[in-house]
């Protein structure tokens, strides 16, 4: 009895895992990854522990020198303010045969393994865009101007929302350019190691 009883509770659970997790979340139809390139401002994001105080945070991407989906990445923002401290990061873009869809290494002791990276939204202008994850932990709203209409503001809060995030739980970032200290184009495209 005690191992019936026991098959039965196994095979609930597996059955009820499906259900449990997550709706799959869905990519941008269309990304041209030379036209993705450059800076994006980051307007807003539920941020992963390096970035919850940034300030003037700016992801910058470059195709790696000939090749078409490896994306050399450098995230530059102020820690606690304007005038805070400049923090850098240079992860890897591994862009996949779905431009939408990209892996991220930061550190080389992660080996072959990549956080997943996923351009929910892009506009097609290249304008504006929203990168999320799957586990719907992590989004940016990232923009190529520091401040936007209020029309694009709502229209990317909706794809936010619509991707199984809480809106809510956004942190805007504040961003003030051409005052000093702002991140420098230099600290956007710091001179490679190759």
């Amino acid at each position: 009895m005690r191992i019936h009883l026991l098959l039965l509770l196994t095979t609930l659970v597996v059955l009820a895992l499906p259900a449990c997790a997550s709706a799959p979340i869905r990519t941008a139809q269309h990304v041209d990854i030379q036209s993705f390139m450059g800076d994006w401002y980051v307007l807003a994001h539920i941020p992963t522990s390096e970035e919850r105080d940034s300030w003037n945070a700016v992801e910058s991407y470059r195709l790696d020198e000939g090749t078409t989906d490896v994306v050399k990445t450098t995230f530059s923002f102020r820690r606690g303010g304007f005038d805070g401290p400049l923090e850098t990061m240079l992860p890897t873009g591994y862009v996949s045969a779905n431009p939408a869809v990209w892996g991220m290494k930061f550190y080389w002791w992660q080996g072959p393994f990549r956080f997943e990276y996923l351009v929910l939204d892009v506009d097609s202008a290249y304008r504006a865009t929203v990168i999320g994850r799957s586990a719907r932990d992590y989004v940016w709203v990232m923009a190529r101007t520091p401040m936007i209409p209020e029309a694009e503001w709502t229209r990317l809060i909706r794809v936010v929302q619509e991707s199984g995030y809480d809106p809510a739980k956004l942190r805007r970032v504040p961003q003030r350019w051409g005052q000093w200290p702002d991140v420098s184009p230099s600290d956007r495209h710091p001179p490679t190691s190759d």
